[in-house]
């Protein structure tokens, strides 16, 4: 990705189509509300209808939970920074991501449009019941709510001055990504998976 002067007001525009451009937009919290309400369905579910132990239900939501902060440095670092060296790839990266680091503070893309988001999280319901049975119920409640607290954290990082508690590691470490090195830092919810692969800043 091209390092970029970031705009720390403003937004812009990215599709012509008003629909699009609309659906490209959220408030926070509403993807915070329907992935809650979503774990909470799953995890009621898991507790009604499958056989599966409390403490295996606690310790499947933790696993769910860890992988998540995975596959956010993996998606962040590898699609969301992904090399621009074709026009198509140019254009999927700036609309994925781009946009974000032209114009961090647009409190509207700060994540994904919830029926693309809820969509995922359905056809991943499906895809890991294939091969993880009942375990699903309480696992993929932790990865969503991994989701989740990425959300929040990704938003108070953006939205709100530098807090005065343990969030303060989260905002430096995510500041630098935005403002002096975004080849580096790509954990957002925590920076694990930054210090395993070398990419601290």
């Amino acid at each position: 990705m091209e390092k970029s002067k970031p705009n720390n007001s403003g937004t812009k525009q990215l599709f012509k189509n008003k629909l699009l451009e609309r659906l490209s937009r959220t408030h926070i919290a509403v993807p915070l509300v329907l992935f809650s309400l979503y774990s909470g369905g799953l995890i009621f579910w898991s507790v009604n209808n499958t056989t599966l132990t409390i403490s295996t239900t606690v310790g499947m939501f933790f696993v769910g939970f860890l992988v998540f902060t995975f596959v956010e440095y993996l998606v962040h670092r590898y699609v969301f920074h992904m090399g621009t060296y074709t026009e198509l790839r140019k254009k999927l990266q700036y609309a994925f991501h781009g946009v974000h680091h032209d114009f961090p503070k647009d409190k509207d893309r700060l994540a994904m449009p919830p029926i693309m988001s809820v969509t995922i999280a359905t056809a991943l319901l499906f895809l890991f019941r294939l091969f993880m049975g009942d375990f699903v119920y309480s696992f993929l409640p932790g990865f969503l709510m991994g989701y989740a607290t990425y959300l929040f954290v990704h938003y108070i990082v953006h939205a709100y001055p530098p807090p005065k508690n343990v969030f303060k590691i989260l905002w430096v470490h995510h500041g630098i990504h935005h403002y002096k090195s975004p080849d580096r830092a790509f954990g957002v919810s925590s920076p694990l998976w930054d210090v395993i692969f070398r990419t601290m800043p």
